[in-house]
């Protein structure tokens, strides 16, 4: 993180980094040169925080969905998370300037994230029980509707609008502020050492529900807990960093090869790799066609499509789900 603080259009050595960042932590030393300390605390610190904890929340959210629907191939987008927030983005942007009722783009999406789910929800029960194939099924099915709609604003908006759309879509941490952090690290962290309490249950998950049953495990209600909490913690994600795909997808896969499948630890390893691997992700944005920035949903997708074709071929077990 502070390699990637320290990298963009105006290089500061790593020790101006550091003192800087320190003296705004615990108020020692001087900033130095104000040009540095501004280019440093006031837009890069934030983002790359920013970017560390959105990688986070979305490859721990990947990890608990695909235990959820018993699918390896699950992520926010298989359930409709992604697309419902993308239509309340589009939604304010398009047709309210930015601004409707007082809400804005990031509640518009947050809003957007937890009404699909509730669709979700309630598509996927079955004789009062969470199905896994009909919640995958129904996610589906709500991400495609939510689509539609949100193709439909683009054909109505200007380009100016246009451009804001189709840059929020395919996600960017480059107007991360301080004034965000607050609420998406106390969700972030507060959700995954949650999650991380419920490890023996989404292992007893992963035996099948007539096991997990005979283990004590209520599935039902586990299967919802989880899936309300992936909900909320990708719906404030994405509310501030727009549409990143494949991180959900590609991180769980790439820690369990490394880390097995007992989430006691795959879940805080995701989490630490899914940040690890999205601030690269976001400097690699920032600087592979500088001055012009790229959206990162453009790299995740480059690297994570790759990674899957490989994963397919080396495990067969894929296939067979």
């Amino acid at each position: 993180m502070m390699v990637a603080v320290g990298i963009g259009a105006v290089d500061v050595p790593p020790a101006d980094v550091w003192r800087i960042v320190l003296h705004h932590v615990t108020g020692g030393g001087a900033p130095g040169d104000p040009a540095l300390d501004q280019i440093v605390w006031n837009f890069r610190v934030p983002r790359v925080v920013l970017a560390a904890l959105v990688g986070a929340g979305l490859a721990v959210s990947g990890v608990v969905l695909q235990a959820v629907v018993a699918n390896p191939l699950a992520d926010p987008y298989v359930i409709g998370v992604s697309s419902g927030a993308s239509l309340g983005a589009v939604l304010v942007i398009t047709l309210a300037g930015g601004a409707l009722g007082g809400l804005g783009v990031s509640s518009a999406a947050f809003l957007g994230a937890i009404a699909a789910v509730v669709l979700v929800f309630l598509l996927g029960r079955r004789r009062g029980r969470l199905a896994p194939t009909r919640l995958v099924l129904s996610g589906v099915a709500v991400g495609y509707v939510f689509l539609a709609a949100t193709s439909y604003l683009q054909l109505r908006a200007t380009p100016t609008e246009l451009r804001q759309v189709v840059f929020w879509l395919l996600g960017s941490v480059a107007g991360a502020q301080w004034e965000q952090l607050p609420v998406v690290t106390t969700v972030v962290v507060a959700v995954t050492a949650l999650l991380s309490l419920f490890g023996r249950r989404l292992n007893a998950l992963l035996a099948g529900d007539e096991s997990a049953t005979a283990l004590g495990v209520d599935v039902n209600r586990l299967r919802a807990v989880l899936l309300l909490l992936a909900a909320l913690l990708t719906g404030t994600v994405i509310a501030v960093a727009g549409g990143i795909g494949f991180v959900g997808l590609m991180i769980p896969h790439l820690v369990r090869l490394t880390s097995g499948a007992d989430h006691r630890r795959l879940l805080p390893r995701a989490a630490l790799v899914g940040a690890i691997y999205l601030v690269v992700v976001d400097l690699l944005s920032r600087t592979v066609n500088s001055p012009n920035e790229l959206p990162i949903g453009i790299l995740t997708a480059l690297f994570g499509a790759p990674f899957f074709l490989w994963l397919l071929r080396r495990n067969n077990s894929l296939d067979a789900a």
